[in-house]
């Protein structure tokens, strides 16, 4: 898709003019009796969307709803952008004009990532590939600039890329096949990329991948990016773990048949990482930033791993696996330790780790834990406000620990009760940071089995507009000073 900073319009060219109020009516390009229509149906019923047929184009007028936050406003805007778009596609409109008048660029923005997210289609194994897609996008508006065009860009790609990742099945997206796509994504843009193999792996004693990856036929692969530019702003880097399980059966604690095909996913943290860091480095945000992506699938064959066995991590903390589908803290927990190398100001990690994250608070957001970032987290939430990618923190009482103890390891990979899983993978997780950290559960609003306005069906992306706005903000805080 094209997207363009423009002052130009074509005659046969749909537009859609975004109004704070009626007071820029008369610059719609309508006829009295159309501007007269508008302005009593909004009065009148409140209606905010209108669309006017001209024979050769559209002409759509929307109109900002009123919310009680800054917040609801913009994402109120992003699915009146998906409304808009699905319109265009039915009337077989594949080039749109965006006019934000006089509107904030947030708000501009706002509704663009709606249209553009919206039309996101994954086409890879249809035989028609021809499918009726919005092409073009240009937008107008006397507050929007070159650079909100470029962060624009730079967002959309980077969760449109995501979701990609996402839905390919793993037939075609293999631990090394996962590594292979982010590089060739990754290094045209000047971030700095290496993938580790299993021997490797080995040799930095990595027991967690080791140990899921030991039922597989397949390679692990354990991915690192780094975004750092001579510009950058902190003195002390950021670094992102992204949970890569690019298809997880259970293991020997083999999962139900029903919903398995959508374990395709259990990679969306580590997706979400890589389109992060892609979108940073595509809109050159001056922040230095390292992904950390361990890779592999978990699968019940010769060797795997079993209920019982003990392994033994980098940090030499002991493990008892009591349950193989808890495998995606196992393979973090390497990750964590070995980002203590960077002495980062910041560990995210973010990952499709726990149902129970999505029983506590279903597909309307992603559950947190911080150590010794209370702060930062509390900068997150902010993001996650902005981005509607929303964040509920979890308790982190010691008392959560008891669950993880083991009677002969030093922590055993699942809690002892059914009750706060979410909480308790994130005490298991915690064994291995001596930094700040932040834990985000994903696994309620990684994938959609049904169509969510602009988040669509499938792979979603998520994570991805959030770690860009609060890196961004990192940058703009350190401006300040």
């Amino acid at each position: 898709m094209k997207i363009n900073l423009t002052d130009k319009k074509s005659k046969e060219e749909s537009i859609v003019f975004i109004l704070n109020d009626l007071s820029s009516i008369k610059q719609c390009m309508l006829n009295k009796e159309e501007a007269t229509f508008v302005s009593e149906q909004f009065k009148k019923h409140k209606k905010h969307n209108f669309s006017f047929n001209k024979y050769t184009h559209f002409v759509i007028i929307v109109i900002v709803k009123e919310e009680n936050t800054v917040y609801k406003k913009l994402e109120s805007l992003r699915k009146q952008g998906d409304k808009v778009g699905k319109f265009l596609l039915r009337h077989n409109q594949n080039s749109i004009n965006i006019n934000g008048l006089s509107a904030e660029s947030a708000t501009i923005k706002a509704f663009s990532e709606g249209l553009i997210l919206g039309n996101y289609k994954f086409l890879k194994y249809k035989s028609n590939k021809d499918s009726e897609a919005i092409k073009s996008i240009n937008i107008t508006g006397k507050n929007i600039t070159k650079s909100d065009i470029l962060e624009l860009k730079a967002i959309t790609e980077g969760v449109y890329h995501c979701r990609d990742l996402i839905n390919t099945p793993f037939r075609d997206m293999k631990a090394m096949d996962f590594a292979d796509n982010i590089l060739k994504l990754c290094n045209p843009l000047g971030i700095k990329t290496e993938v580790f193999n299993k021997s490797q792996l080995s040799a930095l004693k990595m027991a967690g991948i080791i140990a899921v990856n030991s039922g597989s036929s397949t390679e692990p692969a354990f991915i690192k990016l780094e975004w750092c530019p001579e510009s950058k702003k902190n003195k002390k880097p950021i670094v992102l773990v992204g949970k890569g399980l690019v298809f997880d059966t259970g293991g020997i604690s083999l999962k139900p048949a029903s919903g398995m095909e959508e374990m395709k996913s259990d990679m969306a943290g580590g997706a979400a990482v890589f389109g992060a860091i892609y979108a940073i480095a595509k809109a050159k945000l001056p922040v230095h930033i390292i992904g950390l992506i361990p890779a592999t699938d978990n699968q019940p064959g010769n060797n795997a791993m079993i209920p019982g066995d003990v392994i033994t991590m980098s940090n030499n903390v002991t493990v008892e696996i009591i349950n193989t589908d808890a495998e995606g803290r196992l393979i973090l927990a390497d990750a964590l330790c070995y980002a203590s190398k960077y002495k980062p100001s910041l560990v995210i990690d973010i990952a499709t780790l726990t149902g129970s994250a999505e029983r506590a608070i279903g597909k309307h957001g992603m559950v947190a834990m911080e150590s010794n970032a209370n702060k930062q987290l509390a900068d997150l939430e902010e993001s996650g406000l902005e981005t509607y990618e929303r964040i509920a923190k979890m308790p982190f009482w010691d008392e959560y620990d008891k669950e993880i103890e083991s009677d002969i390891a030093d922590i055993q990979n699942i809690g002892k009760s059914n009750n706060a899983g979410a909480i308790t993978a994130g005490k298991f997780l915690s064994r291995f940071i001596d930094y700040p950290w932040i834990h985000l559960d994903i696994a309620g609003v990684a994938y959609m089995s049904q169509k969510e306005s602009y988040k669509g069906k499938g792979g979603t992306g998520v994570g991805v507009r959030l770690l860009f706005n609060f890196a961004k903000k990192i940058t703009e805080k350190t401006n300040k000073k």
